[in-house]
């Protein structure tokens, strides 16, 4: 029987690999853990996988006992370990040095560069003076963010250079925070950029690889509040023209990142040149869009990450075709203790319905709404095509309230 590690992510991964017949090993940190990946797992391994030095010789250990011949994560956090337990045991997939182009927004930028795949002009700054001397030289609207963040956690579009100062201190002190919403997993970090803004547009391209043949399964609209992500629809609305450029240049990006197998999840806008890469994951989507893709394509791409390296599963075509259409859109609160939920037993009757997710519960404190991880819970739906999801999502998540009262 063949043998998968996988580190980090969600209980449904591993019992997945478990359905296509591999034997299962979980490799989880303490505070992630739930009692359901211990009944998912043929076995589990506790450890702070950000710490090398803890990970490695579990990981040795774990090897000589198991003989597992793939690694794979799902979670944005693991992704450069897998890299460093790929090389550290010579096994195939993505390596420590590719993973870290992906978490490296500033060497992911120079990569592009340097490869020839169109970009936009980026920077590392350590003051509001750095931000105010690239938008002299580029113009305004500058995008700051942190070089290893995710979730938009601390970005900001800084609209003119009377804006630089309020918007560095904003992104500063966020850097400095201890109580940020699983800051322990998805910190800021003190290594910021600063890019050209690009205009017009934003989706995100869901992928899978095959020894560097890259399929484009979906791309999905995007729907945004500033730099927070309201909500997403498949298959994006857009001519055969554009689904052709942005396939195109996806793939010449996963080219030139050096990605060969896996699935990926880049996020582009199309400007007045074209689509830009704005950052890019080896690893799944988050916000549940592979629920969206399954539900438009039928294509599971979660099952694809764990099994496609075993070639259990066929190769898919360079852009599937969709069999249908999903939506999804997010809740958000008034910034509060939350007390109450309205409107859940009418969405959750819907036939439409693909799922209610609501991330807070009873007592929680809902915060102003500045990323994504502050957002309170989303509603996911089919439909025939995007307008009639689209619509019929935006119809139920308005029937949902979260009520707070002040904290």
């Amino acid at each position: 029987m063949d043998s998968i590690l996988i580190v980090g992510g969600r209980p449904e991964t591993l019992l997945k690999a478990r359905r296509l017949g591999l034997r299962t090993l979980s490799l989880q940190h303490m505070d992630r853990l739930l009692p359901a990946h211990a009944e998912a797992a043929d076995a589990l391994f506790l450890v702070e996988y950000g710490d090398w030095e803890q990970t490695r010789p579990l990981i040795e250990s774990a090897h000589r006992a198991y003989g597992f011949s793939r690694v794979v994560s799902l979670a944005e956090q693991c992704m450069v370990t897998v890299g460093r337990i790929n090389d550290l045991l010579g096994l195939p997939g993505t390596s420590e040095e590719v993973a870290l182009l992906f978490k490296d927004k500033l060497a992911m930028r120079r990569r592009m560069a340097e490869r020839g795949v169109p970009t936009v002009a980026a920077e590392t700054v350590e003051d509001a003076t750095g931000i105010r001397k690239f938008g002299a030289e580029h113009g305004y609207p500058v995008v700051l963010k942190p070089i290893g963040s995710t979730g938009s956690r601390g970005v900001e579009i800084i609209e003119s250079e009377e804006a630089v100062e309020a918007a560095w201190t904003r992104t500063w002190e966020l850097s400095q925070r201890t109580d940020l919403v699983f800051g322990k997993f998805f910190p800021v970090g003190d290594r910021f950029l600063v890019e050209e803004y690009v205009g017009g547009p934003e989706y995100s391209v869901e992928s899978c690889s095959f020894d560097g043949r890259h399929s484009v399964v979906g791309i999905v609209e995007k729907h945004t509040r500033g730099v927070v992500e309201m909500g997403h629809a498949v298959p994006a609305r857009i001519s055969a023209e554009s689904d052709a450029e942005i396939t195109d240049h996806v793939c010449d990006f996963l080219d030139a990142m050096g990605l060969r197998d896996g699935v990926a999840h880049t996020e582009i806008k199309v400007g007045p040149n074209g689509p830009r890469v704005i950052e890019s994951h080896d690893r799944i989507s988050g916000d549940r869009i592979f629920d969206l893709v399954l539900g438009a394509y039928d294509i599971d791409l979660e099952l694809y990450a764990v099994g496609a390296p075993f070639g259990l599963l066929p190769e898919l075509p360079r852009r599937p075709r969709a069999v249908g259409a999903a939506a999804t859109r997010f809740l958000t609160a008034e910034p509060g203790k939350v007390v109450g939920f309205h409107g859940t037993d009418e969405v959750l009757a819907h036939p439409s319905l693909i799922d209610l997710d609501i991330s807070v519960k009873v007592g929680d404190t809902a915060p102003v709404v500045r990323d994504n991880l502050d957002r309170s819970g989303q509603v996911l739906v089919r439909g025939a095509d995007t307008d009639e999801a689209a619509e019929t999502c935006d119809a139920l998540a308005a029937k949902i309230i979260v009520e707070t009262v002040d904290a």
